[in-house]
């Protein structure tokens, strides 16, 4: 398990979503997926996603499936109306700069210390 802040400033992360606390967040591990269905089935509470889609729906699966942060990669960020709807559900998001396979393995790393 690692804290949210630590993920964040190893993938050179930018909070979208600063009125919650990463300090507050665990993560146990993460899912990878762009396919909706795919991530509601698979993804777990304590989990990370990681994706590189930023449209409405990603609020709703993250909500439905427990998962407290999502990850965008390749400097992804939603409009200003997904991060509110993120803020009404305590999901917090991360761009970053990284690709998936990029992000995916500093939290392997991370997790695996």
């Amino acid at each position: 398990m690692i804290i949210l802040s630590e993920y964040l400033s190893a993938i050179e992360g930018k909070n979208l979503t600063p009125a919650l606390d990463p300090d507050k967040i665990e993560l146990r591990g993460a899912y990878v997926g762009d396919m909706l269905s795919d991530v509601m089935g698979s993804a777990k509470p304590d989990q990370a996603w990681i994706t590189i889609m930023k449209h409405m729906n990603v609020i709703a699966v993250a909500s439905m499936t427990g998962v407290p942060a999502i990850i965008f990669a390749k400097g992804n960020a939603p409009d200003e109306a997904v991060i509110d709807k993120a803020l009404e559900e305590s999901i917090c998001l991360i761009s970053s700069k990284y690709d998936t396979f990029k992000l995916s393995g500093i939290l392997y790393m991370l997790l695996n210390k």
